[in-house]
């Protein structure tokens, strides 16, 4: 399918022609000049364009118009991408050209100053100076009107628009060159005798260089973008319907919310839903990251990609096109790839002056030659601008960050972690501090009883199975535990029984008893009756409030608190008359992500609504040394803007295990990260530099966070620190080498050391240069698609 994404005041679409920073710079100022647009930006390594805008004002037609008078062309994605392929064409075809004339002019320019006997050779062949010379204007001229056109098209209306980017550089120092030697060639008399030298070398052979380092770039970015390219390739193209009782083809953009599909072993689910029968295993390593397969029966969710196992099932539509997971994390990730972290801004500001600086730089080192050399001063001033045109470089310095950010961005989905956005990748790099809920995400949220006493003269069995019906019509994790108990007896449950009798006998189903004058009290308990028997179940303070005395069980609620646990009691017209112990077992790999996060020198905090014992129990037992419990959604942003102003925890926070080791920033705001499931944890989300919300599988909300982990792992925490890391650093680096480059080599093309040294750069080698420079800075991008998930420490 090819179009352009086009939303009610959204829309993103292609942007061909750009070849630098400057060339983005432009893109984005002329389409913010059009009326009713709010907001505009270009990538350059994705050539997209992002922009907002009022309907009722502009649209996407006359957003395409703007980007043509700015010198590009705007053209429709396809499958979300911008057509590489016919760019890799064009690019062939105008490097074909360039070098069938451009390589035997390099020879017959460069050969005979490198082998005399080829110098020897041309003079026998004619001794005219001349002729050889029209030779090489008649090789320079077809590659200067035809591959170099397009250069030189954009960089004229650089120049006249009075933002001259690489284009116009290029274009100034190859005509420079190609019209000199012109007029050394056709007029030589117009040039003082010792400044008739030729230089079409300079302009035909560095066109070709420009040409092939440009195809060799757009081939980089090609594979830059294959993680996301592999996820869309992951969608079939054709679903099973049954309709009618009929298995009919049906293309996957004609389906439906509603329709039932029928998948076969092997095969790609085509889109999101449920399974309606059947039963197989399903891999859904593409969405999670986490190798293997996972079972799916009726009522189980299924995602569109994943592929289906040895089984067969029909399931029913319930998110199509681009609703479905699949296609909401490839949005998710090029709107990722589309932004600019704020580390770009310096470069940004820079490349804004950049161009223009090269220009006055070129024009002073062509008067200081002309003054100063003392001999062939015209033609050594020109050599030496041109070189400096040539070699400098506002490519390396636009591709530095998107193309880290592309690379990293696709790395991360490849790892089932979905950025939002590059500052995210930024703020997640830097952060000293990960906030962590507890439960739910340091432990599984899946309330358990762990212990189980019934007083004396209280049958166990039907205590157990009261207290399940008490609490049957809750969705409270601790009702669904007492629920789980009763049916599966302690055995199953994986409870300790310490009752009297010693056994509760066989499970209990609580469905056969009638509850009636059912009452919840929010923070404390429920109470009933059944069959007569008034019920009191809850927690210890709403017994003493009710005036029950449970001291019988105060050693086992000890032991039970010791451990993290919580404890409930049921009492039966008034008397105590059960006791038990629930626990929310932490996750099996918390205590190795804390041990990984201490390796990243990065503070693993708990923040929990939980009371202090079973909150330090947990945090001990993962080895968390600073905790901070009974707090508040409200509270726990609180405690984060603390950690953010690297504040003194107050009195109302504790830590667990003795004196804080997280570490300190002596300078400017500290970093913190907070991790939850993204429902509860809004205010605590939004306070955070960066929040990650901890995905599920199926049932993943693709916009909660900052980042999103698909994967159920809490080591893709830690490792998604290390990644965003790995990204940073080599945005880095990226922009020293570029700037590095520029500031090294701008010089010596200047010719610099030449009096000193004798070296200098001619414009061939000062080309080859610069398109070195871009690939450089596209191959250390590219290194990010090594990453490892064990690279966390």
């Amino acid at each position: 399918m090819s179009s352009s994404t086009a939303e009610a005041g959204h829309a993103r679409f292609g942007v061909e022609g750009m070849t630098c920073a400057n060339c983005v710079g432009r893109v984005e100022r002329s389409l913010r000049k059009v009326p009713g647009v709010t907001a505009a930006r270009v990538n350059l390594a994705t050539r997209q364009a992002d922009v907002r805008f009022d309907p009722a004002r502009t649209d996407r037609e006359a957003l395409f118009r703007q980007v043509g008078t700015a010198g590009y062309t705007a053209v429709a994605l396809k499958d979300g991408r911008v057509d590489a392929e016919r760019e890799l064409t064009e690019l062939k075809g105008r490097i074909s050209v360039a070098l069938i004339f451009g390589v035997p002019l390099l020879f017959l320019a460069m050969g005979p100053m490198m082998f005399p006997s080829l110098m020897a050779a041309e003079m026998r062949l004619n001794p005219s100076e001349g002729f050889w010379n029209l030779i090489l204007m008649f090789l320079a001229t077809p590659v200067m009107l035809g591959p170099g056109r397009g250069i030189f098209r954009s960089g004229w209306r650089a120049l006249l628009d009075r933002t001259p980017d690489m284009n116009s550089l290029v274009m100034i120092g190859t005509w420079a060159a190609y019209l000199y030697s012109a007029v050394a060639t056709l007029i030589p008399t117009a040039l003082p005798e010792g400044s008739r030298q030729v230089y079409f070398e300079a302009s035909a052979v560095v066109i070709a260089l420009v040409l092939v380092g440009r195809f060799l770039e757009a081939k980089a970015r090609g594979k830059s973008g294959e993680a996301i390219r592999r996820l869309l390739e992951l969608r079939p193209h054709v679903a099973r319907v049954l309709r009618n009782g009929v298995e009919a083809d049906t293309d996957i953009d004609a389906l439906v919310p509603g329709d039932e599909i029928c998948v076969r072993p092997g095969e790609r689910l085509p889109v999101d839903g449920v399974v309606v029968s059947g039963e197989s295993r399903v891999d859904e390593s593409m969405l999670t990251g986490e190798p293997g397969t996972k079972a799916r029966r009726a009522g189980d969710r299924v995602v569109g990609g994943t592929l289906n196992g040895n089984g067969f099932f029909t399931f029913r539509a319930e998110r199509v096109g681009s609703d479905t997971v699949l296609a909401r994390i490839v949005a998710q990730v090029e709107e990722a790839q589309a932004s600019k972290p704020p580390v770009q801004d310096v470069a940004d500001k820079l490349v804004a002056v950049f161009t223009p600086v090269v220009l006055g730089i070129a024009l002073v080192t062509l008067l200081a030659w002309m003054f100063l050399a003392r001999e062939h001063a015209l033609s050594a001033g020109l050599i030496h601008a041109v070189a400096v045109l040539v070699i400098a470089c506002p490519c390396a310095m636009g591709l530095a960050t998107p193309t880290a950010i592309l690379a990293g961005t696709g790395k991360a989905a490849e790892l089932g972690l979905v950025v939002r956005h590059g500052a995210a990748l930024q703020a997640l790099a830097e952060a000293r501090y990960l906030c962590l809920d507890k439960t739910g995400t340091l432990t599984q949220g899946n309330m358990q009883v762990t212990l189980f006493c019934s007083a004396p003269g209280h049958d166990a069995g039907k205590t157990a199975a009261l207290a399940a019906a008490l609490e049957s019509r809750s969705e409270h994790p601790i009702a669904k535990a007492l629920v789980a108990f009763s049916r599966q007896g302690p055995a199953k449950a994986g409870a300790e029984d310490r009752s009297p009798s010693g056994e509760v006998g066989s499970p209990n189903p609580c469905g056969i008893f009638v509850v009636d004058h059912f009452q919840a009290h929010p923070g404390q308990g429920v109470s009933g009756e059944i069959a007569g028997t008034t019920l009191l179940l809850g927690s210890e303070s709403f017994m003493t409030r009710s005036g029950i005395d449970i001291s019988g069980f105060v050693p086992d609620a000890e032991g039970v608190q010791a451990t993290g646990g919580g404890c409930i009691y049921l009492a039966r017209n008034g008397q105590a008359a059960a006791f038990f112990g629930i626990a929310d077992p932490a996750k099996p790999e918390a205590a190795e992500m804390v041990q990984m996060l201490d390796v990243l020198g990065v503070a693993p905090v708990m923040l929990t609504g939980d009371q202090s014992a079973p909150a330090l129990a947990t945090a001990a037992s993962l080895g968390i040394k600073q905790v901070h419990f009974g707090l508040s959604p409200e509270k726990k942003a609180a405690v984060i803007r603390e950690l953010q102003g690297n504040a003194s925890v107050g009195p109302a926070s504790t830590i667990a295990g003795g004196s804080s080791s997280s570490p300190k920033s002596s300078v400017g705001k500290v970093r913190v990260a907070f991790a939850g499931d993204g429902i509860n944890d809004a205010p605590a989300l939004a306070a955070a530099d960066v929040g990650l919300a901890l995905g599920q599988g199926a049932d993943v909300a693709i916009e909660s966070g900052d980042v999103l982990l698909l994967a159920k792992d809490l080591r893709r925490l830690p490792q998604s620190i290390a990644l965003a890391r790995k990204v940073l650093a080599t945005i880095r680096l990226n922009l020293f080498w570029a700037f590095a480059y520029n500031a090294v080599l701008i010089p010596v093309a200047a010719g610099a050391l030449e009096p000193s040294l004798g070296f200098s750069l001619n414009p061939v080698l000062a080309g080859a240069a610069m398109g070195l420079s871009s690939l450089f800075v596209m191959g250390n991008s590219l290194r990010l698609k090594r990453f490892k998930i064990d690279q966390a420490g």
